[in-house]
C-alpha cells in the first residue's frame, strides 16, 4: 500500500537507506536524518510491516524570472531486494509525479536518477562543468584573506548578490547554510570563504577531500580574485582540485590548461503548462520550452 510517511516509518525508512545505497557516505545519511528529513517528505509502499519502497520529496522555493515557485526534487527512492521486478518503484513514482502535478508548475530530479524518469517527462535542464586543476594552475595568488567556517550570513549575503547574475536557483536562508556547513563538516570537508582588505566577504566554496583530489562541490562569488584565492585555498589541502560550477560559468580563461567535463545535474518535468503560460505570458509546452524563456543563465547546486 503506498501512503505519506509518519514518524514511526523513519527508523524504517533509515535501514531501507543503509541497505540500497551501499556507496553512499554514512556520514551523509547521519546529518540527513538528523537535519533535514521530515516524515512528510516520502512516500512509501507497505507490504506487511515491511517498507517494500520509498521516494524522498524535498520541497524549494526557486527563484525563476523574478518569481518564487516551489519546486519539490525527488530523490533517493529505493526498493528492497526482497521486493524488487514487482513494478513498485514505477506506482511510487507515478504517485510521486501526481502529488507534485496538483501543487507545484515544475517538479525536479537528480540526473544521475535520469533514465528512471525520463518516462515520466523529465528532462535535462540544469548542467555544470567540472574543471580538474593542478596546483600551478592555482599558484598565481596567495591565500590572505582565507578563512574557514564563515557566518551563515555572510555566507547567505554573497549568495544572494552572486545570485542576482542567475536564474533558476534556490532562494536560501540563514538556516540552508547553517545546514550546508553542517553537512559538510560531516563529510570531512571544509567551507572556506574570501574577504577581502575592507572585511566584505567576496565568496566562499565548499572543499570536501577524496583521496587525492579536493572537491569543490559549490563555489559562490564576486569576481576572478575570488575564485582564485578560493581556489588556492582548496590546493593547500591536495595538489589536484575539481571545481565544479554552472555551464554558463566559463572559466576557461582562468584555467586555460584545465581539462573540462560538461554534464547534466538537475532533470526537471513540467506539470502544469497551460497555468505556467499564463504565469509567465507564454506559450510552454514543454520543460524545455518553458525554461527557455529564462531571462538570465541557470544556476542550481541542489541535487537533494
Amino acid at each position: 500500500m503506498i501512503q505519506q510517511a509518519d514518524k514511526t516509518m523513519i527508523p524504517g525508512i533509515r535501514e531501507n537507506w543503509r541497505v540500497c545505497f551501499t556507496l553512499d557516505d554514512p556520514r551523509y545519511a547521519d546529518f540527513f536524518f538528523r537535519q533535514i528529513c521530515r516524515p512528510e517528505y516520502f512516500y512509501v509502499d507497505t507490504e506487511g510491516n515491511d517498507i517494500a519502497a520509498y521516494i524522498c520529496m524535498i520541497p524549494h522555493d526557486v527563484m525563476f524570472n523574478g518569481r518564487i515557485l516551489r519546486m519539490s526534487m525527488l530523490s533517493h527512492a529505493c526498493t528492497m531486494p526482497a521486493y524488487r521486478n514487482e513494478g513498485r518503484m514505477k506506482k511510487l513514482i507515478e504517485t510521486a509525479v501526481d502529488v507534485c502535478s496538483h501543487r507545484e508548475l515544475i517538479t525536479l530530479v537528480p540526473a544521475a536518477y535520469g533514465e528512471s524518469y525520463r518516462p515520466f517527462g523529465f528532462e535535462p535542464i540544469y548542467y555544470r562543468t567540472a574543471y580538474t586543476l593542478e596546483r600551478e594552475e592555482g599558484a598565481r595568488l596567495s591565500t590572505y584573506g582565507c578563512m574557514f567556517e564563515p557566518h551563515p550570513v555572510d555566507m547567505l549575503k554573497v549568495y544572494s548578490s552572486s545570485m542576482h547574475r542567475f536564474n533558476g536557483y534556490v532562494a536560501r536562508t540563514p538556516k540552508d547554510f547553517e545546514n550546508l556547513k553542517r553537512e559538510i563538516n560531516t563529510r570531512g570537508g571544509k567551507v572556506v570563504a574570501y574577504f577581502d582588505e575592507k572585511n566584505n566577504i567576496r565568496g566562499y566554496a565548499t572543499v570536501l577531500l577524496e583521496g587525492r583530489e579536493a572537491k569543490i562541490e559549490e563555489m559562490i562569488y564576486q569576481d576572478s580574485t575570488a575564485i582564485m584565492k578560493l581556489v588556492h585555498a582548496a590546493m593547500q589541502e591536495r595538489a589536484t582540485v575539481t571545481l565544479h560550477v554552472s555551464q554558463a560559468e566559463n572559466l576557461s580563461r582562468l584555467f586555460p590548461n584545465a581539462k573540462q567535463r560538461t554534464y547534466p545535474v538537475v532533470m526537471a518535468r513540467l506539470n502544469e503548462p497551460r497555468l505556467f503560460s499564463k504565469l509567465f505570458s507564454c506559450e510552454a509546452r514543454t520543460i524545455q520550452e518553458a525554461y527557455r524563456i529564462s531571462t538570465k543563465p541557470l544556476m542550481m547546486v541542489e541535487t537533494v
